[in-house]
């Protein structure tokens, strides 16, 4: 069984996280981590892998050429080999292209299963596996807290409002795991050494036959991003008999009723 990986280097969440005014997108100066989040979804791909012999793992990124080293770290956890799209055309790629682009990278590698986190702490688009599954045409199971995966399906369990839902997908398929699943193993000194002999595929946008043209296809497009602005002292309400009066009036002047 071959399963794709998708992992993404976020800004670290430890550190101040705010976006460039100039334009609109996350400020990478600081730290940058590989998204935990998508190290418990390669956690879940190499505990099936270390239980069934046969089984490659290939993490999957679409990030800058300086993201090479979280790149490097998905194969110190223990994937086989990575595939790295890189291209300028793709900063500051909508949920759109990003998908348009992850789809191309993975139909190349054509997996039985591709796992991702359920959504970034960056973006916290949360949409990516859908339009994933859409584009490949692949059976998809979202936001699974549980996963076991077998020959020919995969299947988990999902959090849902009036309890616990069982789902189930043939392969090929993709699905998002939550924070529920565990933490990923830690690259020990030989996976650090073997990452750099481990095979890491650059691919660029013309190697994937993907146009970010936005005459190609609709783009979602920042017009204008400002700062938060700083946050104001709320309205004192002072009892003087018609404390109640004052709370109503203050409700429906806020159209909180």
């Amino acid at each position: 069984m071959k399963i794709y990986v998708l992992v993404k280097e976020v800004p670290d969440t430890y550190g101040d996280r705010k976006l460039d005014l100039e334009t609109g997108l996350a400020d990478r100066a600081g730290d940058m981590v590989l998204d935990e989040i998508t190290e418990r979804a390669l956690e879940v791909a190499l505990a099936y892998a270390d239980k069934n012999a046969g089984t490659e793992v290939v993490a999957l990124s679409m990030s800058p050429e300086s993201a090479t080293a979280s790149v490097r770290r998905a194969l110190a956890i223990g994937a086989a080999s990575a595939v790295h799209v890189v291209d300028e055309e793709l900063r500051g790629a909508d949920l759109t292209l990003t998908a348009e682009a992850l789809a191309a990278a993975v139909r190349r590698g054509e997996p039985d299963l591709v796992i991702t986190g359920n959504l970034s702490t960056d973006g916290s688009g949360g949409v990516i596996p859908a339009m994933l599954a859409e584009h490949l045409g692949f059976a998809q199971a979202t936001a699974l807290s549980a996963v076991e995966i077998d020959a020919g399906q995969v299947s988990g369990t999902r959090a849902a409002d009036a309890g616990n839902q069982q789902v189930t997908a043939s392969l090929p398929a993709v699905i998002s795991i939550t924070e529920a699943l565990p933490d990923a193993r830690f690259p020990n000194f030989k996976g650090i050494m073997a990452a750099k002999k481990k095979p890491l595929e650059v691919l660029s946008l013309a190697d994937l036959g993907v146009s970010a043209d936005p005459a190609a296809a609709p783009r979602a497009i920042m017009t204008t991003v400002a700062e938060k602005p700083p946050r104001a002292a709320g309205v004192k309400i002072v009892d003087e008999g018609d404390a109640g009066t004052q709370l109503a009036e203050f409700l429906v002047q806020n159209r909180l009723v």
